[in-house]
């Protein structure tokens, strides 16, 4: 059985913008992702609302900065074959990353570096790496919203280029969220119920890939 593990912030953990809960888990890309791919594979999901690539956010009580969280994980998970990194939405905060996609391009090294150098056991290898860049933000009238990432609307979309660069240095696959989703017209930057689904099942393929490529 293959193992894959989901990092991520809100998107991942299914937060819906509607009702300001969390999306059913059986809509939840992650999950789709699972059923797509069959008993052959474990899929886990590890999202957290307002995670970060690596800057933190002193305003919340859980630990925000996916640099220094991320070892935990990795440590509680291993062996795992393949990590799914989707990060990036809240380095576009001011507050919690500068607000740039370069500044987002910079904590993904970082993470891509702690998966890469992480002691795992010495019987497991190092997983594999597929980095897939958030859909980019779109202008709301909510006025809470566009002072915490109205000014990022352009930033966002440079989130993928800025992965690919990324990518192609470690080594890993990309994927471009917005390629098969957008976000939801509520917030300007989550997914909803049928975009979360969309984004599970535009993976499989793509995962499926990077095992037969061995």
């Amino acid at each position: 059985m293959k193992t894959v593990l989901c990092y991520g912030d809100s998107l991942t953990w299914g937060y819906d913008a509607a009702s300001a809960g969390r999306h059913p888990y059986d809509v939840r890309w992650p999950t789709v992702l699972q059923k797509g791919l069959g008993d052959d594979y474990s899929v886990i999901p590890e999202g957290l609302n307002g995670r970060t690539t690596m800057f933190d956010d002193h305003g919340a009580y859980s630990d925000r900065n996916g640099a220094r969280t991320l070892p935990v994980a990795l440590g509680t998970h291993q062996p795992i074959d393949l990590i799914v990194i989707m990060l990036g939405t809240n380095d576009m905060k001011r507050h919690t990353g500068g607000g740039r996609a370069f500044e987002a391009r910079l904590g993904m090294e970082r993470l891509v570096e702690i998966v890469q150098t992480f002691p795992y056991l010495r019987v497991y290898d190092v997983p594999k790496i597929l980095i897939v860049a958030p859909p980019t933000f779109v202008a709301v009238e909510d006025e809470d919203t566009t002072l915490l990432l109205g000014h990022a609307i352009e930033e966002s979309q440079r989130l993928a280029d800025a992965y690919a660069v990324v990518a192609e240095e470690y080594g890993c696959d990309v994927f471009n969220a917005g390629e098969v989703c957008e976000v939801t017209s509520i917030d300007g930057f989550h997914l909803d119920a049928e975009n979360t689904r969309r984004l599970g099942e535009a993976l499989v393929e793509p995962v499926r890939q990077i095992f037969e490529r061995g």
